[in-house]
């Protein structure tokens, strides 16, 4: 069916609440193309069924890896000719109480993408239909729901796949002492120990897996939890079941507790630098350098412990000033009956211990 006159200024008046601008705008050619539908004039269906859908609810990659959301869509019945398409990618973010953010969108073999998601996304399209969106060097913050939305003329359907990053959830507290943060103080912490503030989904998860602590931390929603294996009189009494203690939303610059940091995999080395004299952290830090590497982060400690297997029993200074060390095969002077991260605090930086180093892969 071609346009009419009608047709034509409705598309013209769609275009302006679009915010269609000219051939400059840069989302100029998706909305024109989205108009036209097939190419031949056709905005809408008869008696045809346009279907999304993806093989895979969720996918579980690491940070700074790969990762592939499947998505498909086809038509009923079957077309003879091949229809022109608008696909979208949209995501929205674990840390919740924000609006998707556009990932990418694609015509046929042409594709924009957004963000910081620019030039690190693209459509697979192996087969007709094939909508799949392919990622690159995952960062630690895009966890989230990634929306897939398939348009064509007045037709509009869409599917979804949870991203969720495997890494390992960690208890912070800074070196002035316990509950001294805000909900700003809070992000800004895990990030100079290169994690990020843990979703309620990853905390439960670590509860799962047998975390347990008593101090009440920061999460990404703005709420304040804190996990219990062990039920106890501190931690609430030992009336209470095991489970995920939550304070609820707490006020993000009057309130303050500890935090619980999110770090998924390093990309480089973590490791217990050799060295003929224990070392305060001054010189700790030069002898990371000298040895062509940085003190390692807390973050990094527990990623290199939970991926790749780090179990030294001696203590070792890092970045932030605390001393702490990794342990996977629990034994005899070396803490505790479970494997963990053992940790010191923060003693006076002119006390000599070891070091642990990081070294980058880039």
């Amino acid at each position: 069916m071609q346009y009419t006159g009608f047709q034509l200024i409705v598309g013209h008046l769609l275009l302006s609440c679009l915010g269609e601008s000219g051939p400059s705008d840069p989302n100029y050619f998706f909305y024109q193309d989205f108009l036209n539908g097939n190419g031949n004039g056709e905005i809408h269906f008869s008696g045809m069924k346009l279907y999304v859908d993806t093989v895979q609810q969720a996918v579980l990659p690491v940070r700074g890896g790969n990762a592939t959301l499947p998505c498909r869509y086809w038509y009923d019945p079957e077309l003879s000719t091949p229809r022109r398409v608008r696909v979208k990618w949209s995501w929205l973010p674990a840390t919740g109480g924000q609006e998707e953010e556009d990932v990418l969108v694609a015509i046929g073999p042409r594709s924009r993408s957004f963000g910081d998601f620019r030039g690190r996304v693209h459509l697979r399209q192996d087969f007709p239909g094939d909508a799949t969106l392919v990622m690159s060097g995952l960062q630690l913050n895009e966890s989230g729901r990634y929306r897939c939305e398939v348009v064509d003329g007045l037709e509009d359907r869409s599917a979804v796949v949870d991203v969720e990053l495997r890494g390992v959830v960690f208890p912070y507290q800074p070196p002035h002492g316990r509950y001294r943060l805000n909900y700003q103080g809070a992000r800004q912490v895990c990030e100079e120990q290169d994690s990020t503030l843990a979703t309620f989904d990853q905390l439960l998860q670590s509860w799962k897996e047998g975390l347990n602590w008593c101090n009440a931390g920061w999460l990404a929603d703005g709420t304040v939890q804190y996990p219990i294996t062990q039920p106890r009189v501190p931690c609430g009494g030992h009336g209470l079941a095991p489970g995920v203690r939550n304070y609820g939303r707490r006020h993000h610059h009057k309130h303050r507790y500890d935090v619980f940091c999110f770090s998924s995999s390093v990309r480089g080395e973590v490791y217990y630098l050799p060295h003929p004299d224990k070392l305060n952290l001054t010189d700790a830090q030069q002898a990371c350098r000298d040895d062509g590497a940085q003190i390692a982060k807390v973050g990094q400690l527990y990623a290199a412990w939970k991926f790749t297997g780090l179990d030294h029993c001696d203590a070792g200074w890092l970045s932030d000033g605390s001393l702490r060390y990794p342990i996977i095969t629990p034994r005899k002077n070396c803490g505790s009956s479970d494997p963990g991260v053992r940790s010191f605090g923060f003693p006076p930086p002119q006390y000599k211990h070891g070091v642990y180093c990081f070294k980058s892969a880039d």
